[in-house]
């Protein structure tokens, strides 16, 4: 037991060896002297009603930076699956011309629109550009203040890319813009609350990261037959002079949201027309050509006047050689004689038909009627004279006997 004691009273020895060797004695008393002066020079202060110092100094901290990017808009920019080549190139060049956008990849069309709030909440963006496309033909644009509201719903018209224009003008990227209004901006209230959206949405935060401290471009928002144009331009001098770069597009306002993407419809346009509908209309307007067609030219035929111009018989005479017109006019009359003649034959020959057809029918119709006057008699007809023969030979015979009385009478009478 007692060589095991002295094992431990061996480690615990070294044990504090080792502590004496990390840690040096003209340091700890160095430290030491610090603390007890530190302690002495806080009474001193706290005796005279200073305040004491931090443990670290004001200048060792990191200078806190003031950030000039204060706008911190944001703009989600996604379509959904189904749209046109085009109109894919339409929102590639509106993201080139935001510097402030967020992209995200292609929606799934069986999703709601209300799952593009929860996309920008991932993406921290205030603002949602969706393109939506039907029937690989119509493109609608949605303009939203994500999660808040309101929201509008564009039907895009006459998209024109900067590929396909080939347009002169050039500008910096991520240059700040000039957006430009007309003045029916300012007449109607869905317009204002329209330019409120693009305004936020279209106009680049001053100094963004992204962005360009250089104003060298202008896109022009105006309204025309129920529509806004969009035009973006290129400024060349101070003086105005301006180029255009592209895209061009109209966007017909159909209806604003109170929410994003739902919530009550505010406004309404009552003069828009789906396009299926449009389309549906000419292809009837194509359809009813030909029957018009045909209106046409049975109304000519019909309304056509037959004696346009009233010519003298006789006028043509004397514009050729007399002879041979006088030649030409008695041949004309002599044809028409014979023509008269041969008409008058054939109706002669039509009268008589007729009249040998009426005849006919006289002798058939009288041959009915006799036919019918001699109709067999009935039974009770052929009783009725079978009484009428008996009654009647009765009376002869009670005749015959008062004569035959009456003779022998006178021939007695004589015989006396």
């Amino acid at each position: 037991m007692k060589q095991l004691q002295t094992d431990k009273n061996d480690a615990k020895g070294k044990q504090k060896v080792n502590l004496k060797k990390k840690f040096k004695p003209g340091k700890k008393q160095k430290g030491k002297q610090k603390s007890k002066s530190d302690k002495d020079s806080d009474e001193s202060e706290d005796e005279r009603g200073t305040v004491p110092l931090k443990e670290t100094r004001i200048s060792d901290e990191p200078i806190p930076k003031k950030s000039k990017w204060t706008n911190k808009q944001r703009v989600l920019v996604l379509c959904a699956r189904g749209i046109n080549h085009r109109d894919r190139h339409l929102m590639r060049d509106l993201r080139t011309l935001m510097p402030h956008h967020r992209a995200e990849p292609k929606m799934e069309r069986w999703k709601t629109l209300s799952v593009v709030n929860e996309m920008s909440e991932m993406k921290h963006c205030n603002k949602v550009v969706l393109f939506e496309g039907r029937r690989k033909r119509d493109l609608y644009m949605w303009l939203a203040n994500a999660g808040v509201g309101p929201s509008v719903k564009f039907l895009v018209e006459n998209i024109h890319t900067m590929g396909e224009m080939k347009l002169t003008g050039n500008c910096l990227r991520g240059s700040r813009p000039l957006l430009s209004f007309s003045e029916d901006f300012t007449k109607q209230p869905h317009l204002v609350l329209i330019k409120e959206l693009l305004v936020q949405i279209f106009g680049v935060p001053n100094h963004h990261p992204k962005s360009q401290p250089f104003i060298d471009r202008v896109i022009t928002f105006t309204y025309l037959d129920n529509r806004i144009w969009y035009r973006h331009f290129q400024i060349l001098s101070e003086d105005g002079g301006l180029t255009e770069i592209g895209p061009r597009f109209v966007m017909n306002p159909i209806k604003i949201f109170s929410g994003s993407f739902g919530g009550d419809p505010i406004w309404e346009n009552a003069d828009y027309q789906s396009p299926a509908k449009h389309r549906q209309m000419l292809r009837k307007a194509a359809s009813e050509k030909y029957l018009q067609r045909t209106k046409k030219k049975v109304d000519q035929q019909v309304n056509t006047p037959k004696n346009t111009h009233k010519l003298i018989p006789h006028g043509d005479i004397f514009r050729d050689d007399v002879d041979k017109r006088a030649k030409v006019l008695l041949k004309q009359e002599q044809k028409q004689e014979k023509l008269q003649q041969e008409r008058e034959k054939i109706e002669k020959r039509q009268k008589i038909m007729a009249e040998r057809d009426a005849m006919r029918k006289l002798k058939l119709a009288t041959a009915k009627k006799s036919a019918s006057s001699k109709k067999l008699p009935t039974r009770k007809e052929l009783a009725r004279k079978r009484e009428g023969d008996d009654r009647g030979a009765k009376k002869t015979f009670k005749g015959v006997k008062k004569g035959a009385k009456g003779a022998k009478d006178k021939k007695m009478a004589n015989g006396k």
